[in-house]
């Protein structure tokens, strides 16, 4: 049954917008970011009093509510039988610098929202429980329950859900509010191995003494440098500018006695979107790789990991794992680390896989590529699995139809990410909203933002949602 002119009519009353802003103002203004364990505060005092706070928040909202130990906080629509689990997260990662406004002050302005977790997820939260208590209100016939599960864990390894999951069962149906409409369906797989070699130190000149980039798995390197001994700072910088026009990173180069020092800056970007950075540490190698190095272990490395890791290939083409399918994508490879002395170096790459992706086409593949440049797998390298639900499914159909009703928008098609959320490990688990189309809501960054407008449409979107699945 469709209740969509009772939901349009509901959520125009301009009552339900204050009512939206002034819950979403109460959660920003708990700085949860996660801190060392107290006892009772498994994630330190920020979550945990965020939690205190969104669980006042559902009492008022006249929610039966459980703290599940402090890990994550439950609110229960009725007292029948759980169909439906939303998951979303109160915890927050840091405020970082740039801000025009307080991160934790709820700011209001030309219609948007700013605030650390407008978006990222306090809002979203908050989207959901006010459309839990709309279909209260509004008195729409449920036969079953829909639980809100209030996470404080999700920006740091997602512990707190599988703490919750470990002890009580999976429900039905469950979607997360903490990423795209209309419906993500597919979240590839992980592979992530630490790779190296080692070989004897040699006094030979030119070689590159040493080198470092990247500060984590899961983004672009913005920043590699090098000591490099016998090449000196008039070549280097040659060499330097026609990389630098090549890649658009930036490079300087500071001359000393013996050689010179390269910095690269590139663009860091999330890792399962690497085209939208500039890697440091392959552009960096790409200099070096052109540099009149003498045979040495240091120079056999370089040259090894730029034939593997050329500048651009974000597919692993020259890896030979390059591939992808009509569902869910192309893999990307992100080059994310890499330490290089006089006696060996190790290396990090973080690989989002398609569907099509196996043991053998990926895993097996990348190793041989190392062993043929006399590289070795140092930890094990396990390839996580690709979170997938059919995009026929009754759960996926339902989403995109009440999306569809809300936004005008015709046949929308459920997406496949090589990002993970909430629901990566939850059989039957989707991705539902709160980001629109077109929005950038500077999720991680400073001025976080989200627009009233698009929450207000994402609370008639659950709004039905709800009502539909547990009609």
């Amino acid at each position: 049954m469709n209740y969509q002119e009772q939901i349009e009519a509901y959520w125009s009353d301009p009552a339900r917008e204050r009512e939206l802003v002034a819950a979403v103002s109460r959660l920003v203004a708990v700085k949860s970011v996660k801190g060392e364990a107290e006892p009772g505060k498994p994630y330190g005092p920020g979550p945990a009093a965020a939690l205190d706070e969104a669980l006042a928040l559902c009492r008022e909202l006249g929610f039966t509510v459980t703290d599940y130990d402090h890990y994550v906080g439950l609110a229960d629509l009725n007292d029948k039988e759980t169909r439906l689990h939303i998951l979303g997260h109160l915890d927050v990662v840091g405020e970082g610098s740039g801000w025009d406004t307080d991160p934790y002050t709820c700011v209001e302005k030309d219609g948007l929202l700013y605030g650390r977790g407008v978006s990222d997820d306090k809002g979203p939260v908050v989207c959901a429980l006010l459309a839990m208590k709309a279909v209260r209100d509004l008195g729409l016939p449920l036969t079953a329950n829909a639980r809100m599960i209030l996470g404080t864990d999700e920006e740091s390894g997602s512990s707190d859900i599988a703490y919750y999951y470990s002890r009580e069962p999976f429900a039905p149906y469950a979607f997360t509010p903490d990423a795209d409409f209309p419906v993500i369906n597919i979240e590839k797989g992980h592979y992530h191995p630490e790779f190296g070699a080692r070989w004897e130190s040699s006094t030979v000149r030119p070689q590159v003494a040493a080198m470092t980039g990247g500060f984590r798995q899961n983004v672009v390197p913005p920043e590699a440098e090098a000591m490099v001994l016998g090449v000196f700072a008039p070549q280097a910088e040659e060499i330097c500018a026609q990389v630098a026009q090549a890649t658009g990173a930036r490079f300087t180069v500071s001359p000393s006695a013996s050689g010179c020092h390269i910095h690269c800056a590139g663009k860091n970007a999330h890792a399962a979107s690497p085209d939208d950075g500039i890697n440091a540490i392959s552009a960096l190698l790409e200099v070096l790789a052109r540099f009149p190095l003498a045979d040495c272990g240091s120079t056999r490395a370089i040259q090894s990991m730029h034939q593997l890791f050329p500048f651009g290939d974000t597919r692993g083409r020259a890896l030979g794992i390059a591939m992808e399918d009509a569902e869910s994508g192309p893999l990307t490879l992100n080059l994310a680390l890499m330490d290089l002395d006089g006696e060996g170096f190790t290396a990090k790459f973080d690989v989002r896989f398609p569907v099509c992706a196996n043991e053998h086409n990926c895993k097996e593949a990348c190793e041989a590529s190392f062993a043929a440049h006399g590289i070795s797998v140092l930890s094990d390298g396990e390839m996580t699995a690709v979170h997938m639900v059919p995009g026929d499914s009754e759960l996926v159909r339902t989403l995109l139809a009440c999306y569809s009703a809300y936004t005008g928008v015709a046949d929308p098609k459920p997406i496949a990410i090589g990002g993970g959320t909430y629901v990566h490990d939850i059989p039957g688990g989707v991705a539902f909203g709160c980001d629109f189309p077109g929005f950038d809501p500077k999720m991680h960054a400073a001025n976080e933002q989200a627009s009233i407008a698009n929450l207000l449409t994402a609370c008639k979107i659950f709004t039905q949602a709800i009502a539909e699945l547990c009609k």
